[in-house]
């Protein structure tokens, strides 16, 4: 029993799961936190942290040691001029330690490039946040036309298969012939295929989010259904009006700011090798000398060298210096790299130049489709009303006996184009609504 009602548990868990649907919201953060494109810039956001890292502890000394062990084997002359066997054994130890004095401030200026471009690659991370949010708001409201496109058929084909038990009845007992039996049959089998394609069109929908989510379980994922019944209002603010705050919040702007800072934070920092350069330096060090020969003193003695120890001891040395590099002449490599430096300026400029043409032009382009999508919209539903008033008369003179059923199959087909041209221009309307207020630096939401 109790292994039964693990089992039950652990099937209910997965039936909630496979069942939940997703509100817009949680795909868009689902998408920002697992979409590739969005993971691969934040590697370079997190490389463009450590640049600057590097770039503050440049300040800190620079500290290294050394050992040095040398053999030396072979005849050699003593100063007297003597030949004789000099085989020796030198070892050396020294810590030093340099710091940069003065280079005209290279190194601060070095720093406030680096955060420019850091900001630039902070901006560039939440320029790809806002594209796939994008791409999952415009793909999330095309599985709810989809759907609602699908009620549509629904409600035809239901309407379809009241009409032919009704014509079949009628032709069982002589009162139609059995032409109108056939096309109410027609009529019926038409209606079955429509009904398929929208349901077949929903699915591929939900799978191509389900695509850009990288959701492997895509047969069970679904969307959480929004009711939007309510008439759209016409945009309320103009593109002049959104443009200056598009300048102000998109992310691409800020991020062609930030690297017209740097690239101008460069030419100071190409500037700073007109100037010398100060450094300081300080060390310890010490030596081991150890001949390899057998020495002997005037009575004959062997001579012993001191040991490791002792030795350091002896030669135990400290020395402090300053050094200055002053640039007299680089062939002008330096002028030729800071005329480069203010190239790259101007480059900058014009890349800032041309992401706030293209805002400017995606804006208007969303005014545009957001005006023209509204007014289609409203086109849309006066046709679907003059669709269901055709549709009751064509439905009251086939009942009289006045027009065919040829006739009232076309009204309903009408009607039911109408309701799907209400659809389409309904939500083609509000995504680019919704387009023209994400410009204006208002969420996307539902």
């Amino acid at each position: 029993m109790k292994k039964f009602l693990i089992l039950f548990s652990g099937c209910s868990v997965l039936l909630m799961n496979a069942q939940k649907k997703w509100t817009l919201q949680e795909a868009v953060d689902y998408a920002v936190s697992n979409n590739l494109q969005v993971i691969g810039s934040q590697f370079n956001q997190k490389s463009q942290e450590n640049m600057l890292k590097i770039a503050k502890r440049e300040y800190l000394p620079s500290v290294s040691g050394t050992v040095n062990n040398n053999f030396s084997f072979g005849q050699g002359r003593d100063f007297l001029g003597n030949t004789a066997r000099n085989d020796n054994f030198t070892n050396s130890a020294n810590i030093g330690a340099d710091i940069l004095v003065y280079n005209n401030g290279r190194l601060g200026k070095n720093i406030r490039k680096t955060e420019f471009e850091l900001q630039a690659t902070n901006y560039d991370v939440e320029k790809i946040k806002n594209d796939i949010s994008l791409q999952i708001a415009q793909n999330y409201l095309q599985i709810l036309l989809n759907k609602e496109i699908e009620k549509i058929s629904q409600s035809a084909l239901q309407n379809a298969k009241k009409q032919y038990d009704r014509a079949k009845i009628t032709t069982e007992v002589g009162t139609t012939p059995k032409t109108i039996l056939a096309e109410a049959e027609a009529a019926l089998a038409r209606e079955k295929q429509n009904v398929k394609t929208a349901e077949i069109n929903t699915e591929r929908s939900r799978f191509a989010l389900a695509q850009l989510l990288r959701l492997e379980d895509y047969k069970n994922f679904d969307v959480f259904e929004v009711d939007i019944r309510e008439k759209p209002e016409a945009p309320v603010y103009s593109a002049e009006q959104i443009v200056e705050k598009a300048y102000e919040n998109q992310p691409q702007i800020k991020a062609s700011e930030a690297r017209i800072k740097a690239a101008e934070a460069q030419t100071e920092v190409t500037k700073t090798a007109f100037w010398p350069t100060i450094s300081a330096s300080a060390g310890v060090g010490s030596s081991y000398y150890n001949s390899l020969v057998k020495r002997y003193d005037m009575n004959g003695n062997l001579v012993k060298d001191r040991n490791l120890f002792q030795q350091y001891g002896d030669t135990f040395g400290q020395q402090v210096g300053v050094s200055a590099n002053v640039p007299i002449f680089n062939k002008g490599i330096t002028k030729l790299n800071v005329e480069q430096s203010k190239i790259n300026e101007e480059v900058a400029k014009n890349n800032l130049a041309a992401q706030k043409q293209e805002v400017l032009q995606n804006v208007q382009k969303a005014q545009f489709d957001a005006e023209s999508n509204y007014q289609n919209y409203i086109a849309a539903v006066e046709s679907e009303k003059s669709s269901k008033i055709a549709l009751d008369f064509a439905e009251k003179s086939y009942e009289a006996g006045r027009t065919t059923i040829y006739d009232l199959n076309i009204a309903r087909n009408n009607y039911a184009n109408a309701q799907g041209s209400v659809a389409q221009a309904k939500y083609n309307y509000l995504f680019s609504l919704k387009l023209l207020n994400f410009y204006a630096g208002i969420p996307l939401s539902l």
